[in-house]
């Protein structure tokens, strides 16, 4: 809940929002480049050596160029700022790889953008104690462009994602996680910044809204190297054909992992709010959740591509 007096006038003024507004050409511009990337791999189909040399470029530029990186609590110089940058392509390759079905990767998107921003609305900015408008809208801004998308990527599907859109997506979406700060919170008397970075676990928030890319692009790439194929080889072991596998309708397959995001993007709404046990009953309710559909589509794990 936001307290009142957050949503006044005055905030839409606040220097926090208009000191990084110029960061946001810089996010155009490369997330420009990256649309064009998958535009031509699309068309033409380009090495994967190449694509992951220039995602791991952007990701550097965005990183180093404007000073944005993964919040860890730790002075952990370069290393933070490396993480970073593998952060933002392994999102982006997520989203893609998870593009195998009408509406699912833009579906899921479209959730966990917009369970961020709520999260970025709730929480603070410690310099300001006002929430993190810059972010929020970016996210928001995001999972609108993404509803209006599903009307028209619904079965039978008129338009597609594709590498240039998918690659886009993850991109504002790793970026702005990154660009967000979780080390503020209610102190229980109303002030913010009375105990910034009292909840660390907080900056699991991004991990836990993610869950389900991740996992996805995790166990294929796990299944291809098993079978001794190219974890870039496209078949048809993601999550989505494990779950038609096992009886599911394409239709009951994306909405399964629909709903899987859901309680992700939930969990880490609430998983900003509460203390370190609470915390940590959070993280085993997704651990738990990934954990019974792996055990449920595990049997489909070894069957060879149809």
């Amino acid at each position: 809940i936001v307290p009142a007096g957050w949503w006044d006038a005055a905030m839409l003024h606040a220097p926090g929002v208009w000191s990084r507004c110029g960061d946001v050409w810089w996010l155009i511009l490369a997330g420009t480049i990256l649309v064009a990337l998958g535009l031509a791999d699309d068309r033409f189909g380009l090495p994967v050596g190449f694509r992951l040399g220039v995602q791991f470029g952007i990701a550097a530029a965005i990183v180093w160029g404007l000073n944005t990186e993964l919040s860890l609590f730790i002075d952990g110089g370069w290393l933070t700022k490396l993480l970073s940058v593998v952060w933002i392509v392994a999102v982006i390759n997520s989203f893609n790889m998870l593009d195998n079905m009408d509406t699912l990767s833009s579906g899921v998107a479209a959730i966990i953008a917009f369970s961020m921003a709520l999260v970025m609305l709730t929480i603070p900015d410690p310099g300001t104690d006002r929430p993190q408008l810059l972010v929020a809208s970016l996210l928001l801004v995001v999972a609108g462009a993404l509803i209006g998308f599903l009307f028209h990527n619904r079965p039978p599907a008129k338009i597609f994602m594709g590498d240039g859109g998918s690659y886009l997506v993850g991109f504002l979406i790793a970026v702005g996680m990154l660009m967000a700060t979780f080390a503020a919170g209610d102190s229980g008397d109303g002030a913010a910044s009375g105990w910034i970075g009292s909840r660390p676990h907080a900056v699991l928030a991004p991990l836990c809204a993610m869950a389900v890319p991740l996992y996805d692009m995790t166990t294929v790439i796990w299944i291809r190297i098993r079978q001794g194929r190219s974890p870039f080889q496209g078949d048809h072991s993601h999550l989505s054909h494990r779950l038609v596998d096992l009886g599911l309708s394409r239709t009951g397959a994306v909405a399964t992992i629909h709903l899987i995001t859901a309680t992700c993007g939930l969990s880490a709404l609430l998983l900003t709010h509460v203390g370190i046990w609470q915390a940590i009953a959070v993280l085993g309710i997704v651990m738990c959740l990934l954990t019974l559909v792996g055990i449920l589509e595990s049997t489909q794990w070894r069957r060879p591509d149809k």
